[in-house]
């Protein structure tokens, strides 16, 4: 799927927006997990699979319901299980669909030095180019949810692309048509975001989960992916979805005062040079050191 038919709005390497031409899609798009409806079926991991031209590779049982340990290079989207005691002694079991967030400031992107290795479409998305990839791994260190991974034959970084090429075509993501029980939804971010906050409403009225929410984390300007949850302040039981994700100050400060802090100290260097060159001419070296090999 060519750059110029989905629409950029960010790639990684330039510093502002960048032209491109409306998708089918041209709202920002958002997908809702109600993980208070998943029974953790796994056919959303399946589908990914399938549609992704992936298989399965071996697992080991380590006592979880858990495919995997963790999402893998080829392996983008995991339902996770944890465990959780609640205030009353009981044992509940929390599933959470794991995957790429499509934040609305990605830290994968302002991490990334490759030109055009990453790139954030108009309708919010936030894709993988591999042919500009130079598997550095630098987007690993700007995303506060983990989620690049890194292809060792390939050399290049992976993640969940929310099935763009679907999207761009006005077709849903296939996790989304693969659930039975209804608890992922798909559509533009507005819509999402009220089906979510009137869930969780419901939750929180009729169902006693008093502390029941919508993730969707200020720190990352927001994000493509929303959760609804049980219990919005406690987001690290859901897997370790951390309560208040942000791009690490040092990749901020890397791509920001330190670049132009390291363009100015280039550019005094030159000048400095130059100034030298002209205050004293080019360096002469007599006719004694020069037939010595530079030896006085």
């Amino acid at each position: 799927m060519s750059q110029a038919t989905l629409g950029i709005r960010r790639i990684s390497g330039h510093a502002g927006p960048a032209p491109g031409d409306d998708v089918e899609r041209d709202y920002q798009v958002c997908k809702l997990i109600d993980t208070t409806t998943c029974i953790g079926c796994k056919a959303c991991e399946v589908a990914c699979l399938e549609w992704n031209g992936y298989t399965f590779t071996d697992t080991v049982f380590d006592n979880s319901y858990q495919t995997m340990p963790e999402t893998a290079w080829n392996y983008w989207n995991l339902i996770k299980f944890n465990e959780h005691e609640r205030e009353d002694g009981s044992i509940t079991l929390l599933m959470r669909k794991d995957q790429c967030m499509h934040c609305a400031d990605p830290g994968c992107l302002t991490a990334c030095p490759a030109d055009g290795a990453i790139v954030q479409y108009t309708n919010g998305i936030v894709d993988f180019q591999q042919q500009n990839c130079i598997g550095c791994g630098y987007c690993v260190s700007g995303c506060p949810f983990d989620i690049p991974k890194f292809n060792p034959t390939t050399k290049k970084m992976f993640k969940c692309t929310l099935c763009v090429d679907r999207v761009s075509e006005g077709l849903e993501p296939a996790c989304i048509k693969s659930c039975p029980t209804g608890c992922l939804h798909f559509g533009s971010k507005d819509d999402m975001k009220d089906l979510a906050e009137t869930r969780a409403k419901q939750l929180r009225d009729n169902f006693g989960f008093e502390k029941a929410g919508v993730y969707d984390p200020a720190g990352v300007g927001g994000t493509g992916v929303i959760y609804v949850l049980h219990d919005v302040t406690n987001p690290e039981a859901y897997g370790g979805l951390p309560k208040d994700p942000r791009i690490p100050f040092l990749v901020r400060f890397w791509k920001g005062p330190a670049k132009w802090i390291g363009n100015l100290a280039m550019l005094g260097g030159i000048l400095g040079v130059t100034l030298h060159y002209l205050r004293f001419g080019p360096k002469q070296v007599d006719a004694e050191k020069r037939e010595n090999g530079g030896q006085p």
